[in-house]
Protein backbone atom coordinates (compact mmCIF):
# COMPACT_ATOMS: atom_id res chain seq x y z
CA UNK A 1 0.00 0.00 0.00
CA UNK A 2 2.84 2.38 0.76
CA UNK A 3 4.24 1.86 -2.72
CA UNK A 4 0.86 2.73 -4.23
CA UNK A 5 0.73 6.03 -2.36
CA UNK A 6 4.34 6.81 -3.22
CA UNK A 7 3.60 6.24 -6.91
CA UNK A 8 0.43 8.30 -6.71
CA UNK A 9 2.25 11.22 -5.09
CA UNK A 10 5.32 11.13 -7.31
CA UNK A 11 3.67 10.33 -10.66
CA UNK A 12 0.27 11.89 -10.56
CA UNK A 13 -0.65 14.51 -7.95
CA UNK A 14 0.38 17.99 -9.09
CA UNK A 15 3.00 19.74 -6.96
CA UNK A 16 0.58 22.63 -6.44
CA UNK A 17 -2.20 20.31 -5.26
CA UNK A 18 -5.86 20.55 -6.26
CA UNK A 19 -8.22 23.49 -6.21
CA UNK A 20 -11.23 21.50 -5.00
CA UNK A 21 -11.83 18.19 -3.26
CA UNK A 22 -14.04 17.01 -6.13
CA UNK A 23 -11.24 17.70 -8.62
CA UNK A 24 -8.84 15.67 -6.47
CA UNK A 25 -11.33 12.82 -6.09
CA UNK A 26 -12.01 12.63 -9.83
CA UNK A 27 -8.33 12.80 -10.78
CA UNK A 28 -7.10 10.32 -8.16
CA UNK A 29 -9.93 7.89 -8.98
CA UNK A 30 -8.87 8.03 -12.64
CA UNK A 31 -5.27 7.27 -11.68
CA UNK A 32 -6.21 4.31 -9.49
CA UNK A 33 -8.91 2.74 -11.62
CA UNK A 34 -7.43 3.40 -15.06
CA UNK A 35 -3.71 4.16 -15.11
CA UNK A 36 -2.46 2.20 -12.09
CA UNK A 37 -4.60 -0.89 -12.73
CA UNK A 38 -4.64 -1.05 -16.55
CA UNK A 39 -1.66 0.89 -17.95
CA UNK A 40 1.21 1.31 -15.48
CA UNK A 41 3.64 -1.64 -15.63
CA UNK A 42 4.45 -3.37 -12.34
CA UNK A 43 7.74 -5.14 -11.70
CA UNK A 44 6.00 -7.78 -9.57
CA UNK A 45 3.81 -8.80 -12.54
CA UNK A 46 6.69 -9.13 -15.01
CA UNK A 47 6.00 -5.66 -16.34
CA UNK A 48 2.23 -6.06 -16.68
CA UNK A 49 -0.39 -3.86 -15.04
CA UNK A 50 -2.34 -5.65 -12.26
CA UNK A 51 -5.63 -5.97 -14.17
CA UNK A 52 -3.89 -7.33 -17.28
CA UNK A 53 -1.90 -9.84 -15.22
CA UNK A 54 -5.09 -10.99 -13.51
CA UNK A 55 -6.85 -11.47 -16.85
CA UNK A 56 -3.98 -13.66 -18.05
CA UNK A 57 -4.28 -15.83 -14.94
CA UNK A 58 -8.04 -16.30 -15.31
CA UNK A 59 -9.12 -15.75 -18.94
CA UNK A 60 -12.62 -17.10 -18.23
CA UNK A 61 -13.43 -14.35 -15.74
CA UNK A 62 -15.29 -12.32 -18.39
CA UNK A 63 -12.73 -9.68 -19.31
CA UNK A 64 -14.57 -9.17 -22.61
CA UNK A 65 -11.40 -9.67 -24.68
Amino acid sequence: MERLFRSLKSEWIPATGYVTASEAQRDISHYLMHRYNWIRPHQYNDGLPPAVAEEKLNPLSGGGG
